[in-house]
């Protein structure tokens, strides 16, 4: 509900010139309970659940599958689950990405979340020796810079064209068809 208000207010008034007191008062709330929900004003764009959704679908896969096969499947489930439901879900998402594309602060954040993200990937691959880290993390940075570009052209699109469906074709433009599931072998 504080983020939902956050995205509102952002959207409406325009990041800079909206305060986390201005947040606190639209939710209803004190600024210190917004603070405790989200330690940063970037956390209330940028906070969300994505690591741990995709860490789950990566311990639903097969070791015997391609790494990157692996990561790409995980990154498109992972946002099937988000996108693919309530459509003011999907609405919220979909203004989060804008704020951060628009937004040079959030952009620079958005860099941490994605070495966080990288780095729940190769904690739920329990890549755990130096070098199995280091091919996680080269294949896993690879696979969200693709997503990346995904993101970008869905927020470019109004969010017209299906997330899951855009981040399998960046990740097949990146890697090959054989890298998401379905794709050829």
């Amino acid at each position: 509900m504080i983020q939902a208000h956050a995205v509102r207010l952002f959207t409406e008034r325009g990041y800079d010139t909206t305060t986390v007191n201005d947040v606190a008062v639209a939710a209803g709330v004190s600024a210190m309970t917004v603070y405790r929900h989200f330690p940063t004003k970037e956390d209330l764009v940028l906070a969300d659940q994505h690591g741990r959704l995709v860490g789950e679908r990566l311990a639903a896969t097969s070791p015997a599958q391609p790494l990157v096969r692996r990561i790409c499947g995980a990154l498109v489930d992972a946002t099937a689950t988000l996108t693919d439901g309530d459509p003011a879900t999907r609405q919220h998402l979909l203004a989060r990405l804008r704020l951060m594309i628009s937004t040079p602060a959030l952009r620079a954040r958005h860099l941490d979340n994605h070495y966080a993200l990288q780095e729940a990937i190769v904690d739920a691959l329990g890549a755990a020796d130096p070098e199995a880290a280091f091919r996680v993390r080269a294949a896993a940075g690879a696979c969200l810079a693709a997503m990346h570009t995904a993101l970008v052209r869905w927020a470019e699109e109004d969010g017209k064209t299906s997330l899951p469906d855009l981040i399998a074709q960046a990740q097949a433009a990146a890697f090959g068809d054989h890298a998401v599931e379905g794709g050829a072998t």
